[in-house]
């Protein structure tokens, strides 16, 4: 993943960024709001590691997936539909039900 995922969906991100480094603090990554240099001088003073360590932890972090719950988030979700819209045929309606599944007829209390 790269940083402007992280930076884009901060708020997503608090529960990995604290299952990385339980040090932080959720109010203070309200304040930081997805700025990479406050981030890493915070991890470095809540830390007491050199801003250099906390730089490769989180490159090496940066390396992984985007967590699952960043991408359920619904916040997330019509970027995700725009971006499937590639993959619907022209004409079709990608927000729109698709009636191949018969739902379209049924109550949305069903």
């Amino acid at each position: 993943m790269k940083w402007h995922h992280v930076q884009e969906n901060w708020a997503a991100f608090y529960e990995a960024i604290l299952d990385k480094w339980p040090d932080a603090d959720e109010s203070d990554l309200d304040e930081i709001d997805g700025d990479q240099r406050a981030f890493v001088a915070y991890l470095a003073e809540a830390t007491g590691q050199e801003p250099d360590e906390i730089r490769e932890e989180l490159r090496e972090w940066l390396t992984g997936e985007i967590p699952s719950d960043v991408v359920m988030d619904p916040g997330h979700d019509n970027h995700s539909i725009a971006l499937s819209a590639k993959f619907v045929n022209e004409g079709e309606d990608e927000f729109a039900d698709d009636a191949r599944f018969g739902d379209d007829d049924r109550p949305n209390d069903e």
